[in-house]
């Protein structure tokens, strides 16, 4: 075990953390990761911690798995990396394959019958929400959830003039959303803090409300407001959509831009304007696929088949860097053509389809298949739902809210106006450090406390979890 005090130093002098304000950082005792187990990582001093994020939202079925270390073993005695620029490799097609089969509009998409479908949130139903008619055929590799974005930006943008439409030029996405660092991904952004310095080099895009209904930008409450932030989103698209060639959204969670939920059937009405309108709808589900929300894909909660779905982050148990866009085959056949028609979608990467992650990836499907966590997710959720009714009750917590394994706990001043704490006031992370210190380990965003342990997490576990977070904030904000 190497000295903390020497790889602090180190750290200190060597490396440029992300989202990390390095003046603080060098001020403050540096943690330092050896190792990991189930839900929990290590520290080089011995000191264990409850991974109550799953390592930034990756690790789903916990550190050191043993399905996806053999995996990653076996291949590696066969090879660990070719190009994808013509070849391919074994893992990326049996991967590509398990992935289709297990995509929305397949068998997610047989829930529409005669007598229409209820939604789990709403007795209230009247009508079929018959799937959109196209199925996810296609799948195409990069290797991370802003990459993915990036290749549905552009395989959005070049299908419709390949299609010979002219002026669909731009996008529209959602104030407080969140889809990668990549001057693309950025463009279709809305979180100000992270996005608003680089606005000299974006590109135009068109932005609608969030349906963020703790703090509703036309003061409003759900459901009597009869959906305003969908309303303002069809105005958007009655306007511009023949400048606008698709819309991108995060299904169910705005997951960065602080764990807003959307309210039932938000989702759905998305996908019918966007068929309505001519335009494609591109599900970012970086954050949300792969069990977090409680089913395997976010859309499926509301029987939605977007006409391009990003994954990355949980698609290899957080073990390797690895993302898909997956899309219908009526754009895949936009593309086909003579090789001198120009029509090939020039784009690509050196680890496209790496067999080592896609090894990896298939044994995390293997994994959801044996042990079928999310069949035993639902009292999991049940206990985390319970736990944020009594952080909810908390003087300084505004909304406690989740969806499914995903929470977050927004701390406010003042309960009764809903006043947030400055940003220089570090609420948020002054709270998380005080859990740190109690042996969990969260990170915030801004004043949101984000809450995403692994699915397989024990219930006692999580019980303590939302008990030192509960502690946490009645300490600091007193």
């Amino acid at each position: 075990m190497e000295e903390q005090g020497q790889l602090e130093e180190l750290d200190k002098k060597y490396v440029w953390h992300p989202f990390t304000q390095m003046k603080d950082w060098e001020r403050e005792k540096t943690v330092i990761i050896a190792s990991g187990d189930g839900s929990y990582i290590e520290d080089v001093e011995g000191k264990r911690y409850l991974d109550g994020v799953s390592s930034l939202w990756v690790n789903i079925h916990g550190h050191r798995k043993k399905e996806i270390n053999d995996a990653i073993k076996s291949q590696l005695d066969r090879i660990s990396h070719c190009t994808m620029l013509g070849l391919s490799n074994v893992p990326a097609i049996r991967l590509a394959e398990r992935l289709i089969k297990m995509m929305p509009g397949g068998e997610a998409g047989k829930v529409c019958e005669e007598s229409g479908v209820r939604s789990e949130e709403s007795e209230d139903f009247t009508s079929c929400l018959t799937p959109h008619p196209s199925r996810l055929t296609k799948v195409f590799y990069s290797d991370n959830g802003s990459t993915a974005v990036e290749v549905a930006l552009k395989m959005a943008f070049q299908y419709w003039l390949h299609k010979g439409v002219k002026g669909k030029n731009s996008f529209l996405s959602l104030r407080n959303a969140y889809h990668g660092d990549t001057l693309g991904a950025v463009s279709v952004g809305g979180v100000d803090i992270f996005h608003e310095v680089f606005g000299p080099l974006l590109f135009r895009t068109f932005k609608a409300p969030s349906p963020y209904c703790y703090r509703c930008e036309g003061g409003e409450k759900f459901p009597g407001c009869s959906f305003f932030c969908l309303d303002e989103m069809e105005n958007i698209l009655a306007a511009n959509h023949d400048e606008i060639a698709a819309v991108i959204v995060e299904p169910l969670v705005q997951a960065a831009g602080g764990m807003i939920v959307f309210p039932p059937g938000y989702l759905r009405g998305v996908r019918d304007l966007c068929t309505r309108y001519n335009v494609l709808l591109i599900a970012d589900e970086v954050a949300t696929g792969f069990g977090r929300t409680g089913r395997m894909f976010a859309c499926e909660h509301e029987s939605v088949v977007p006409d391009m779905l990003c994954l990355s982050k949980g698609i290899t148990g957080g073990y390797l860097p690895l993302a898909v866009t997956v899309t219908t085959e009526e754009v895949y056949n936009a593309f086909l053509g003579d090789f001198r028609d120009l029509k090939t979608f020039f784009h690509g990467h050196s680890y496209t389809g790496n067999p080592l992650a896609c090894a990896a990836a298939l044994a995390c499907l293997d994994i959801f298949e044996k042990e079928d966590p999310l069949r035993n997710l639902q009292p999991r959720i049940e206990t985390l739902e319970d736990g944020l009714r009594e952080v909810s009750g908390l003087a300084h917590v505004g909304e406690a809210r989740n969806r499914g394994l995903m929470a977050g706990v927004e701390l406010v001043r003042d309960k009764a106006t809903k006043e947030p704490y400055p940003w220089e006031e570090k609420m948020g992370w002054r709270v998380a450090n005080h859990a740190r210190g109690k042996g969990l380990f969260i990170r915030p965003l801004g004043n949101v406390l984000v809450i995403m342990p692994p699915l397989g997490i024990g219930e006692p576990d999580l019980r303590w979890m939302l008990a030192v977070i509960g502690e946490a904030i009645k300490k600091v904000s007193a």
